[in-house]
């Protein structure tokens, strides 16, 4: 992984963290549940590729 691609990822995931905190101080656990799942799944696909 060069820079570029550690970069884009940092920012793909602090936008999804920023989600999953907004969720969870709005009490919608569901939707946190939902996105530490799809946040679970492309990360073992990033390192699977």
């Amino acid at each position: 992984m060069d820079m570029k691609e550690f970069i884009a990822y940092a920012r793909k995931l602090l936008r999804v963290l920023s989600k999953i905190e907004k969720a969870l101080e709005n009490e919608d656990i569901e939707t946190a549940k939902e996105l530490v799942k799809e946040l679970k799944e492309d990360t073992e696909k990033d390192i699977e590729a």
